[in-house]
């Protein structure tokens, strides 16, 4: 019988934390030094203060937190998606460096999860059938 420690995948959670490290990075490097929207730095750094909850989440391998940063990355693919295609480079680079993270984010998310999702549909089957 499958227990939850048996379904954890180590590389996907790994990659999981690496993007989430990485889009955090970004982020603040983008808004603060390497293209900011005003010179000096913006406001906009603060973005990455929405995906505190979420590292902390995935560093502990908190499935409801995986569940619910996969819907809120999408937020940053969509940010990602308009600057790469409104703006000039180095924006745009990093605007598609940013859809490159958050795709990897939410992938490696959503097929970590896949095992624990299979394992509570049979549990909630085998209870019905007893």
């Amino acid at each position: 019988m499958n227990t939850p420690d048996t379904l954890h995948n180590p590389t996907l959670w790994r990659v999981s934390l690496a993007s989430l490290i990485a889009l955090m990075v970004l982020c603040i490097a983008w808004e603060w030094f390497l293209a900011p929207l005003r010179p000096g730095g913006s406001w906009l750094i603060l973005k990455f203060v929405l995906l505190l909850p979420v590292l902390r989440g995935v560093l502990t391998r908190n499935r409801y937190t995986l569940q619910w940063s996969s819907m809120l990355i999408l937020l940053y693919f969509t940010e990602g998606i308009v600057r790469a295609t409104s703006e000039r480079a180095p924006s745009s680079w990093l605007g598609w460096g940013e859809v490159a993270l958050t795709l990897l984010f939410f992938f490696s998310t959503i097929l970590y999860l896949r095992p624990y999702k299979r394992h509570a549909r049979s549990m909630g089957k085998s209870k019905t059938n007893s």
